[in-house]
């Protein structure tokens, strides 16, 4: 088995009067989620061999306040992953398939969307994740993603 974990940004401030998007920090409270999201994992021994991030400054920095609870994990941005529909993330998961545990950071409405296609087959069945939820899916070794291939072995939100 391996398993794919998403990791949902933690929450972030409203964009500023022209500031884009992809730039917005975390808030105060995104910070707090950050952390708690990475003792979950620790606590929950769902240790990342590789994280895959989107290049958004509030994945960024969702990214860095988990591995100062993890410790060093390589990470790698994909600008793929902003902005991202269900079948993108699947080819960037793909693209990192020999790895047994893979985290990747990134937005809604792709990742709930994702985590319901895997899980279920279909991906109208999101339930949503609110942020820095996680949902660690266990897929089988060696096997191509495709819908409903995973089990939802773990899910958690602050």
């Amino acid at each position: 088995m391996r398993e794919l974990i998403l990791l949902r940004h933690a929450h972030a401030e409203p964009a500023a009067p022209g500031q884009a998007d992809i730039d917005r920090p975390l808030s105060l409270r995104g910070h707090a989620e950050a952390e708690a999201a990475g003792r979950w994992l620790q606590a929950h021994g769902f240790l990342p061999d590789q994280v895959v991030c989107s290049p958004a400054r509030r994945t960024r920095e969702t990214v860095e306040r988990v591995l100062q609870t993890l410790g060093f994990v390589d990470t790698r941005l994909d600008e793929r992953i902003y902005e991202a529909t269900p079948g993108t993330l699947m080819a960037v998961a793909e693209a990192h398939r020999d790895i047994a545990r893979v985290l990747l950071v990134g937005h809604n409405p792709g990742f709930e969307q994702l985590c319901a296609l895997l899980s279920t087959g279909q991906s109208g069945d999101c339930r949503g994740m609110p942020t820095a939820a996680i949902a660690v899916l266990r897929l089988p070794a060696g096997a191509p993603l495709e819908p409903g291939i995973a089990q939802l072995a773990a899910y958690w939100s602050p």
